[in-house]
């Protein structure tokens, strides 16, 4: 029989990355085109439609990335078989000989300075030996990584113009964007470069944790505007061709899910990044569910169930990280979190934003339900490290 807790862990995470598609798929010619004839083409005299006015604005800002990466491998000619084993003996094997293997990514980006800094994704640029900016024009130019957050999957490119202004790409405000706004996004996917698809904003603040990549502290813009391998770094542009975000993810398991990190994110640490500064982000140190009344009485009904769970609107903690703020602090496994500096906290997502609102050190004060009793524990946050994540 599956452990009660088991299944409330299986109910919660469905309830959290469970997102909805819609009934039916509708034609673009239906559900676009006419539209499209009610959008200004912003004084264009020969019929061109509000997209091509925004690509026009920012296209020539958007750049290809291509990665190179020396990877080094032991090869062993001989397999570790008792039958060699046998007959030569297992001084007769060499060591192992290292082979270098060359691997090659790519991505998308869009530069932000007419200098030479460029934005993209961490991931595009995660461990590369090499780093080469195609520009719409053709041109090649080397690239140097300036600075990398990969909990906010952001990275600064710099690039030496030689004295030559590039085109920038005029940055929005992502937060006047609302569901159902045009969504265009421009990038080099599967290697297809200067790829324009359209869409719209299917929701808002979607969390990493609901998209399904929990190691990222992010609130993402969804959208349908098809987003491929090889976007990632690019930007979605609003209907004026301003960027509202970095096209960041899509689902594996979906068709017209993409998701990008809003801009008003990205310039809360463009800057250090480009200085080469990291960010510093606070942590507890708990892995959790968020906690709802039917949930605990689904599992306090079950006789084999381990222990009884409040039945509030909280944060389970389903597991203490050793040696974390959260276990220097008391708090163990079984514990519902309630409130955070006299705040209520309905929601895994709703905890977690508080504690990345909050500074590397802060002191926090929670009110945990444990058993029949309710505790205040004070937990000094602190900073989230890659091996932590």
């Amino acid at each position: 029989m599956q452990h009660p807790l088991a299944k409330l862990l299986s109910v919660a995470i469905t309830l959290l990355v469970l997102i909805s598609l819609p009934p039916r798929a509708i034609a673009l010619s239906d559900a676009i085109a006419p539209e499209l004839a009610q959008i200004p083409s912003n004084g264009t005299s020969n019929g061109s439609s509000f997209v091509t006015t925004a690509v026009n604005r920012v296209g020539d800002s958007v750049v290809r990335i291509d990665t190179e990466r020396v990877v080094t491998r032991n090869f062993d000619p001989f397999p570790n078989d008792p039958f060699f084993e046998r007959f030569f003996g297992e001084d007769f094997f060499p060591t192992p000989a290292p082979r270098e293997q060359l691997q090659r990514g790519q991505g998308s980006g869009f530069i932000v300075d007419a200098t030479g800094t460029i934005l993209t994704n961490a991931h595009v640029v995660n461990r590369a030996d090499r780093v080469t900016v195609r520009l719409k024009d053709g041109r090649d130019l080397d690239g140097r990584v300036a600075g990398v957050d990969s909990v906010t999957d952001l990275a600064v490119i710099k690039v030496n113009t030689n004295g030559r202004d590039l085109p920038v790409a005029p940055l929005g405000d992502s937060d006047m964007v609302q569901v159902g706004d045009w969504a265009i996004a421009v990038g080099n996917p599967l290697g297809l470069d200067n790829t324009v698809t359209l869409g719209i904003v299917s929701t808002l603040n979607r969390s990493s944790a609901q998209v399904g990549i929990p190691d990222k502290r992010l609130d993402f813009i969804q959208t349908d505007a098809a987003i491929n391998p090889g976007n990632s770094g690019g930007p979605l542009l609003n209907a004026r061709g301003e960027v509202i975000g970095v096209n960041t993810a899509i689902r594996a398991d979906a068709n017209g899910i993409g998701f990008a990190i809003p801009i008003n994110t990205v310039k809360a640490v463009s800057d250090r990044l480009a200085r080469g500064e990291s960010i510093a982000h606070p942590f507890i140190g708990i892995q959790m569910i968020s906690l709802t009344p039917d949930l605990a009485r689904e599992n306090n009904r079950d006789p084999n169930a381990g222990f009884t769970i409040p039945e509030e609107n909280g944060v389970l903690v389903m597991r203490v990280l050793a040696a974390s703020p959260a276990e220097e602090a008391g708090l163990r496994r079984g514990d519902v979190i309630t409130q955070i500096d006299r705040q209520p906290v309905t929601s895994a997502e709703d905890l977690q934003r508080q504690v990345e609102e909050s500074q590397v050190g802060q002191v926090l004060r929670l009110q945990v339900i444990r058993g029949d009793r309710t505790l205040s524990l004070r937990v000094r946050t602190g900073e989230l490290q890659a091996d932590a994540r």
